[in-house]
């Protein structure tokens, strides 16, 4: 029995309710990454983040109206002021992003200088490589303990 609010992001307004439509997508370094793949003969993975534009906090304020059918009666005119990100919204992609940014580059992965969406981890010996596409996370490893590592580090930090 869940339910889900989803934030109306079609009525906002450009240079009002938000700066920029955002969403991270792979350049030419996924293809890269594809290539690299397939010479140093590792596997890649792939993550769908389902909670992916939940898990942002927003950097300005926004306010929701109530949801139809969940108004209250004695407040009908008041707003919501949202702390995190919701689904339909402008902001939503970016908060995201950036969260998992900073997740990332406080445990050691570098962001790719052409392509902002690629991330390595290195050690002597092996690296984990992952690459964000919009909601989605492409992940591989020299090791493939690494990779599992991976899948259970973003597991346990609900980022997937």
């Amino acid at each position: 029995n869940k339910s889900r609010l989803v934030a109306q992001g079609y009525t906002q307004v450009e240079e009002v309710d938000f700066d920029e439509t955002f969403a991270p997508v792979a350049r030419l370094e996924f293809r890269i990454l594809m290539a690299i793949a397939s010479h140093l003969n590792f596997k890649l993975y792939q993550m769908d983040v389902k909670s992916a534009f939940l898990n942002g906090m927003l950097q300005e304020e926004v306010y929701v109206e109530q949801p139809k059918g969940f108004v209250d009666p004695h407040k009908p005119n008041d707003l919501y002021k949202l702390k995190r990100a919701l689904y339909g919204l402008k902001q939503a992609p970016r908060a995201w992003y950036d969260k998992l940014t900073s997740y990332l580059t406080e445990n050691e992965f570098k962001r790719g200088n052409v392509d902002n969406t690629l991330f390595i981890r290195k050690d002597k010996k092996h690296f984990v490589v992952a690459q964000v596409y919009v909601d989605d996370i492409v992940f591989g490893s020299t090791n493939e303990n690494l990779c599992k590592s991976f899948a259970n580090e973003m597991k346990k930090k609900k980022k997937v």
